[in-house]
């Protein structure tokens, strides 16, 4: 479905993107990782063809800077830092839905799933919104609509655990027909949803390798953590997961792609952990 042959971009005097080569086929949830600087928002930009560039990208076969528009039919994409949009919801809502040919009440359905009532916020700036309402709305706007290619820059950026959790439901609707190319800085943030890596340094991939492809990205886990003492550090951080407190237990339950999330925030408190049981839903 992609093709990236020996793709090369400079601005100015620097080399931003040195000779990279990739083949994505449909099916596939890439974890596009690197640090800041590593050149994954280039690639993007240049997929999206935004960006001249020396070597070739060919996507469904069209290439995507002189053939745009047909591209763009195809692909979904979610930034990773909002536009400065000062449209009305409703109408940024009706202009994505008319310029995709899509209908804007899939993208409604989408934000309602994430937690998000567009109606309530129909008539305020996108640009006024707070950062995990712009989150949400740019989700829907990217997933309400028949899209093959999911480009996702920190999609689970600013977004609460429910709302990650359904987006995980949202994305595992579509891993059997569609590509995903999820952009992140840390790979624990997309491991779980992904089945291949590629690691990005100084414009070059370094690694490219396909890893387990086990966890349901739909699915949850029932959770309990107990504590040797109250910490009221610890208290706000995981009521924030939704959990309640039973004395000095903790019960919630996690998405099952955010366990290594969870474990991260649970690793900053290892000194008062006493025990942390974690199983699926129904075992």
């Amino acid at each position: 479905m992609i093709s990236i042959n020996g793709l090369s971009k400079r601005f100015r005097r620097t080399e931003v993107l040195r000779g990279v080569d990739l083949t994505i086929n449909r099916g596939e949830r890439i974890a596009l990782i690197g640090a800041n600087g590593a050149g994954k928002t280039t690639l993007i930009r240049c997929l999206l063809g935004e960006y001249t560039h020396d070597g070739s990208i060919s996507i469904v076969g069209k290439n995507p800077r002189v053939e745009r528009e047909a591209v763009l039919a195809h692909v979904g994409f979610v930034p990773q830092l909002p536009p400065p949009l000062k449209m009305p919801v409703s109408q940024l809502m009706k202009f994505a839905a008319d310029l995709c040919g899509s209908d804007v009440n899939n993208m409604k359905a989408v934000a309602a799933r994430l937690g998000l009532d567009t109606d309530r916020i129909a008539r305020q700036p996108f640009v006024k919104l707070s950062g995990g309402q712009k989150q949400k709305l740019l989700i829907s706007v990217a997933l309400g609509r028949n899209a093959d290619l999911l480009i996702l820059d920190e999609p689970a950026a600013n977004l609460d655990p429910e709302a990650r959790h359904n987006l995980f439901q949202l994305l595992a609707e579509r891993q059997e027909h569609a590509v995903m190319l999820i952009s992140s800085h840390r790979l624990d943030e997309v491991a779980s949803l992904v089945n291949r890596v590629v690691e990005m340094e100084q414009g070059a991939v370094t690694l490219d390798d396909r890893v387990a492809d086990t966890v349901d990205m739909a699915s949850t886990l029932q959770c309990q953590v107990r504590l040797s003492r109250d910490e009221p550090a610890f208290a706000k951080a995981i009521a924030d997961w939704g959990f309640v407190a039973d004395g000095l237990s903790w019960q919630g339950k996690v998405a099952a792609p955010d366990r290594l999330r969870f474990l991260g925030v649970l690793s900053r408190y290892a000194g008062i952990l006493s025990a942390i049981e974690m199983r699926e839903n129904g075992q």
